[in-house]
């Protein structure tokens, strides 16, 4: 063999070991005790080093996001008096924006109609809330969390197609 090959056979061995390493520690993941996903976040949340929440193991909603596109973890509220929620959103107009929050007891949450896809409700399900039917850009529906728990709640007629969301209150 020429020394051009042994030098190309080193180089490869050396790349491979450095790759090999590197999926293992990807794999095995950090050091961090909250449910995170080892990327070193301090929140369980996603790794992206957000602070709201992102898909953690802290809340458990079973399947109820299973067919939510815009769902991807829980928005941090807490500390606000107010939060609104957009209903109506996404390409199709069968969204809540954003999906889930966590907030405090004594919060009210406004729901607003942005005027796209139909008329939509938020219907809480168990029944401690519903909007009845609404669809003009602008209209709102409100209700305020006084004791703690999760909310889960849908759009009537597009429950079906993911319009769906929860307000969590601790």
């Amino acid at each position: 063999m020429t020394g051009y090959d042994t030098s190309k056979r080193r180089f490869l061995q050396a790349t491979g070991s450095v790759l090999a390493v590197g999926v293992l520690a990807g794999c095995l993941g950090g050091d961090d005790d909250n449910g995170g996903n080892g990327n070193g976040d301090d929140n369980g949340g996603n790794g992206n080093g957000d602070d709201n929440g992102g898909t953690d193991d802290e809340y458990d909603f079973g399947d109820w996001f299973d067919n939510v596109d815009n769902y991807d973890g829980v928005e941090d509220h807490t500390g606000e008096d107010e939060v609104t929620v957009m209903n109506g959103t996404g390409p199709s107009g069968y969204q809540y924006d954003p999906p889930a929050i966590v907030v405090d007891p004594g919060t009210t949450v406004v729901w607003e109609w942005t005027g796209d896809g139909g008329g939509h409700t938020v219907t809480e399900d168990d029944g401690e809330f519903d909007s009845g039917m609404l669809s003009d850009a602008g209209e709102t529906f409100e209700h305020t969390f006084d004791d703690e728990g999760t909310y889960r709640y849908y759009c009537e007629p597009h429950v079906n197609m993911g319009q769906k969301g929860v307000v969590v209150v601790e």
